[in-house]
């Protein structure tokens, strides 16, 4: 199967392969983003031992070590391993894949890929001893060894590889974390099905699934996006109306609590500060709240800000799509209509959500704004504005770019089904909205007005203050 994208990630791990010396290789993101497929696709399956965990997601089992042990086994076995019985202990497993990989080296290099690592860490497994052992004392001084992790539990990648404090301090040699595809690679990736979908409809796709090959490739070529959100979350049989537990019960031994934040984050569109999280969920101060918004961040549900005007001020607010999505429109549900999206396609209730995933998109999109605006190299920090008058009126912006060279841009952003018209009383508003930025901000600073639009802007009376007008042709390049 062809690769979409990734080039920056195929050229390291060619240069990884063709370096010289043992290396220890993390792969790590979000569930469902395409870890495992790079992998696999890329080395085309010639590995000299690969494995993949078995998912924990029924965590009511006690037999849960003896199961990932006898699947290693048999993964030995299927790679040429001979004899033995199944480990009884990580230590012996890793023993004999010691033992495998001396009896197939060739001198040439071997490619070892353990996917889904961290649903080997069960609990009282040992198991980061026995990985710490057999790097330590043979794997990294073995020149031939390519030993590639992955995990979808990204913060457990970090928390036990890549900034471990014990064993394996430093031992990861090299990191690549693999986001969601951009709405360039999500078209080439249509593309590559044989799908011909219009931009416009091709960005409310990406609002609802959020750039996940996995649920990407779940679309049928013969029905429309709409038909496909249907056929997908809310028919009886959907294949991913289960998905939103699915993915945090395979994360998060205590998946609940990180729902609870997810939920309360899905309420506000600022986001809200760790203390006003905290009162909402009835979480606790302390290791464990930091753990549950570390491991949030990590697998990029969640992201923090700092409003503009408050740099002392952070904010936590949920950013990934598919969360978004689910916690609007589907929730505790148990009884869907299978043609809601279709019946309801033009209802205020989706055309809101529309307007709020498509800042969403924007923000997940921000380099692609930059180089639309020739400022791709500029420092800038960007983030909404939310400000209230004097007499208590709110005003919010739907994004703010200030950058280092002297210049704000305050932008509206507005998900449109043709050209967007500035009316009078809309401009009244804009021109309210830049003096109230003006007020705010140092003598040397300048406000641009700035339109990021599905089609552009109608030419008339009331669109001159606007300086640069973007579209959705933009954020695809």
């Amino acid at each position: 199967m062809q690769i979409i994208g990734r080039k920056t990630e195929r050229n390291e791990l060619d240069r990884i392969y063709a370096a010289s010396g043992a290396r220890f290789v993390a792969v790590y993101g979000r569930r469902r983003v395409g870890k495992t497929f790079l992998i696999k696709e890329h080395f085309h399956g010639s590995f000299a031992f690969y494995h993949t965990g078995l998912s924990p997601y029924d965590r009511s089992r006690n037999s849960m070590l003896a199961d990932q042990l006898h699947a290693f086994f048999f993964s030995l076995k299927e790679h040429g391993l001979t004899g033995g019985q199944p480990p009884r202990s990580w230590m012996e497993a890793f023993g004999m894949l010691r033992q495998l990989l001396c009896e197939c080296d060739s001198g040439t290099r071997q490619v070892v890929f353990i996917d889904e690592m961290p649903w080997l860490d069960t609990p009282r497994s040992r198991f980061i001893s026995a990985l710490e052992y057999f790097w330590n004392h043979w794997a990294s001084s073995n020149p031939n060894i390519m030993l590639i992790v992955c995990g979808s539990a990204t913060s457990w990648i970090e928390s036990n590889l890549i900034n471990s404090k014990g064993g394996l301090y430093n031992r990861v040699t090299n990191e690549i974390k693999l986001h969601p595809f951009t709405l360039s690679e999500t078209e080439q990736f249509f593309q590559a099905k044989g799908m011909r979908i219009s931009r416009y409809d091709l960005a409310q796709a990406y609002m609802v699934f959020g750039g996940i090959p996995h649920y990407l490739d779940l679309f049928e070529k013969d029905f429309s996006v709409a038909q496909n959100i249907d056929r997908l979350l809310f028919a009886r049989s959907g294949q991913l109306r289960n998905e939103f537990d699915r993915l945090f019960g395979s994360l998060f031994y205590d998946a609940d609590r990180h729902i609870s934040v997810v939920r309360q984050l899905a309420r506000t569109r600022r986001g809200l500060t760790r203390t006003e999280l905290l009162s909402a969920t009835g979480i606790h101060d302390g290791g464990g709240a930091s753990k549950i918004l570390r491991g949030l961040i990590e697998n990029d549900f969640v992201s923090v800000y700092s409003p503009f005007g408050e740099k002392r001020t952070e904010r936590y607010r949920l950013t990934d799509h598919f969360c978004l999505f689910c916690l609007r429109f589907i929730g505790k549900q148990t009884e869907f209509d299978p043609q809601f999206w279709q019946k309801n396609y033009n209802s205020p209730k989706l055309s809101a959500w529309r307007g709020y995933a498509f800042e969403e998109l924007c923000f997940a999109h921000i380099q692609q704004i930059k180089r639309a605006l020739g400022i791709g190299a500029v420092s800038s920090t960007q983030s909404s504005w939310v400000v209230k008058d004097e007499n208590g009126a709110v005003s919010q912006i739907d994004m703010l770019i200030s950058r280092s060279d002297n210049v704000v841009n305050l932008c509206e952003i507005k998900f449109y089904g043709g050209p967007f018209t500035v009316t009078r009383s809309y401009d009244d508003i804009l021109r309210q909205r830049v003096q109230t930025i003006i007020e705010h901000l140092p003598k040397r600073k300048t406000v641009h007005l700035t339109f990021i639009t599905s089609f552009g802007l109608t030419q008339g009376e009331y669109s001159g203050q606007v300086q640069r007008v973007l579209t959705l042709d933009d954020l695809f390049d």
